[in-house]
């Protein structure tokens, strides 16, 4: 794990306050001063911020339904109202994988694992997401075919893609898309390069995790069952 992360996620500080506490020799690891916020560090390993010695949180695993309109951050003074403000108390401390834009719902898992969030997150891992979308109308089969097969999104083609129908009628198609890459608003904008409009998008799983009847807002630990499952979906072996 990078230093910056393991300050972070011992809730010592923001990440952007752990930049500066490197950046600025307050830091030591194993006796040594580390300035440099991408050093790999673990748990077996000596820090500390000064003369206070950091130790990690034992690992959470939490899954939250985002109502659209919340902002998938845990800090934008911007925002009116962040995923955040969803969190219990005592798990304020844990960051969303990947994300969701603003006006999408669904889905959301947290964890301070940084191991697990990188597996999850990265293309290589395979990981798939599940979407449930609507579209201003009906989806036509060639259509559903370049989505499967990928299409261009601002000059590079997407992964291939698995699109199950649900309903389609002139004015409205819904249907599951499942894609394994979280680029940044990738769905939307491969509809729209077809020439759709999405009306909603609600991501339903996350590889073997699904969301079920979570209410919108609402969020829970994971079972040991859901743990074991996506860690062995990307490769992770000790299960907490």
């Amino acid at each position: 794990m990078r230093l910056q992360v393991f300050l972070s996620h011992s809730r010592v500080c923001s990440r952007r306050k752990a930049l500066e506490l490197i950046k600025d020799a307050q830091v030591t690891v194993n006796g040594k001063i580390v300035n440099e916020p991408s050093y790999s560090v673990d748990s077996s390993d000596q820090v500390y911020l000064g003369n206070k010695k950091v130790s990690l949180k034992e690992n959470s695993y939490l899954i939250l339904n985002k109502p659209r309109g919340v902002v998938t951050t845990l800090q934008d003074e911007h925002a009116k109202f962040t995923v955040k403000e969803l969190l219990p108390k005592e798990y304020k401390h844990l960051y969303p994988v990947g994300r969701l834009d603003k006006e999408s719902e669904g889905l959301l898992l947290f964890t301070n694992d940084g191991d697990l969030a990188f597996r999850l997150g990265h293309p290589s891992f395979k990981v798939d997401k599940m979407y449930f979308v609507e579209v201003d109308r009906r989806l036509s089969g060639q259509d559903a075919l370049a989505l499967e097969r990928g299409v261009v999104v601002e000059g590079r083609r997407t992964h291939p893609a698995k699109l199950r129908m649900v309903y389609s009628k002139p004015n409205a198609s819904g249907f599951n898309l499942t894609i394994h890459e979280g680029r940044k608003r990738q769905i939307r904008l491969m509809l729209a390069g077809l020439g759709y409009s999405t009306r909603s998008l609600k991501r339903i799983q996350y590889g073997p995790i699904r969301l079920d009847n979570l209410a919108p807002g609402k969020c829970r630990l994971l079972s040991k069952e859901e743990l074991g499952a996506i860690f062995k979906v990307c490769g992770k072996s000790a299960v907490p």
